[in-house]
């Protein structure tokens, strides 16, 4: 079955209907009915914790539109106003910040690209340079909570989104940091004469959009909102995600930043996009419940335990195969797949599921790099007109920073199970 969905693939077929015909063709073999592919992906699409991405992608669409990016961006601006490579630090601050509201890797890069990358040509650094920081300050999108895959991997493996949410805020800190140190040691190379060149207009009349001092507290209100109501308790991510829709929404109209027809397009591709991801998850379910049904996920576990007698090896297999998977296949489908498959047979060594989640979804969020699939390439690429060789020549130095966090991640359990320490249990 999963040979037949990776041919299913490679031919292009769409992922959503790759992954139920690779139910249906054996249809017959495993009595599997017409019916209970209806039902099932019926059943996957009621689950409430799902809302939330249609949801954050909205918060994302308004956020954009409405003025609340190019505020990040101003607040990021005056934070490191005062390096020679500013702008770098900027766009991954703002990254950060804008991923931590949307969950979203691929929005991340395409508001923030637009937003900061004109203004990083100007001031003299190399296109191919723009793209690569673009499509890696975009991981942080999903590795900073809310996290869209993790909502997805809590949803189909049965563990706390809120927990896995707590989890990733240290890894994505890490990786925050990591992607600062390798601009701040890679900045001379790319800029003409080693440092920023000075431009008419600041960055921060650019993109601050003239709302003033009110529009700068009011958008940065909204993290606090939203990640301060999830972690107190008092928001499920379902609700904050709606929060934060409705506070992008408010903000746009009281801030008199975009028309009503801007607005009623927004939400025209929030639905596309969410739909999308939608489609995805209701296939992908009942591709999974196929592989329940046939105990794969029980066979694979007990194959790995059988030929792999250490944790340490298991994890180094672990990530060589996600890393892999995350080269070929969107991330919802990736992570959908992948978790309830690894899932059972981690915890047949002692792996904790929320650290094997964040692992997973690190590694299935590097294939966002790394091509054929690579969608923060293209992404980044098309925002900043620039082409993707150039773009791809820059990116090792990133991807090494990856792979050094990834390791730390996978192999030192306490930077994601840090909320152990806390004196209050999550």
């Amino acid at each position: 079955m999963i040979a037949l969905l990776f041919i299913f693939l490679l031919v292009g077929v769409p992922v959503g209907i790759a992954f139920s015909l690779a139910i249906l063709v054996q249809a017959d073999k495993w009595n599997v009915s017409l019916e209970f592919v209806a039902q099932t992906t019926l059943d996957a699409l009621l689950n409430y914790p799902f809302l939330a991405i249609p949801l954050f992608i909205l918060s994302g669409e308004l956020m954009s539109r409405g003025g609340i990016t190019r505020q990040l961006v101003r607040f990021s601006t005056r934070l490191f106003g005062w390096s020679q490579a500013a702008m770098g630090h900027v766009m991954i601050l703002a990254s950060a910040i804008m991923g931590a509201i949307t969950g979203s890797s691929v929005a991340a890069v395409a508001a923030i690209g637009r937003a900061i990358g004109p203004e990083m040509l100007k001031r003299g650094y190399q296109p191919g340079y723009v793209g690569a920081l673009n499509a890696s300050a975009g991981l942080l999108g999903v590795l900073l909570p809310p996290s869209i895959p993790l909502i997805l991997y809590g949803s189909a493996v049965g563990v706390s989104i809120t927990t896995l949410f707590l989890a990733t805020l240290v890894p994505g800190l890490m990786f925050a940091a990591a992607f600062m140190i390798v601009h701040a040691l890679r900045a001379r190379h790319v800029l003409q004469g080693g440092v920023e060149l000075a431009v008419d207009a600041s960055a921060e009349s650019a993109s601050a959009g003239g709302n003033g001092r009110f529009g700068l507290v009011a958008a940065l209100f909204m993290p606090i909102l939203v990640l301060g109501g999830i972690y107190s308790g008092v928001l499920t991510p379902t609700e904050a995600a709606s929060v934060a829709a409705l506070y992008a929404l408010f903000y746009a109209i009281l801030n008199r930043s975009v028309r009503m027809m801007e607005l009623g397009d927004a939400f025209v591709k929030a639905a596309a996009s969410g739909a999308a991801i939608m489609f995805i998850i209701g296939f992908t379910t009942v591709f999974n419940r196929g592989l329940v049904l046939q105990q794969i996920p029980q066979q694979i576990a007990a194959l790995s335990t059988s030929y792999i007698d250490s944790p340490l090896v298991f994890l180094l297999v672990a990530n060589l195969v996600l890393l892999l998977v995350g080269m070929f296949m969107e991330t919802s489908a990736a992570t959908l797949l992948m978790g309830p498959l690894l899932a059972p047979a981690a915890v047949q060594y002692g792996i904790d599921p929320i650290h094997f989640g964040i692992i997973l979804v690190i590694n299935i969020e590097i294939g966002l790099l790394t091509p054929p699939l690579a969608a923060n390439l293209y992404v980044a690429a098309l925002v900043n007109k620039i082409p993707l060789i150039p773009l791809i020549r820059q990116l090792a130095w990133f991807l090494g920073a990856c792979l050094v966090c990834l390791a730390l991640v996978t192999y030192v359990p306490e930077i994601a199970l840090w909320y152990e320490f806390l004196p209050w249990k999550p």
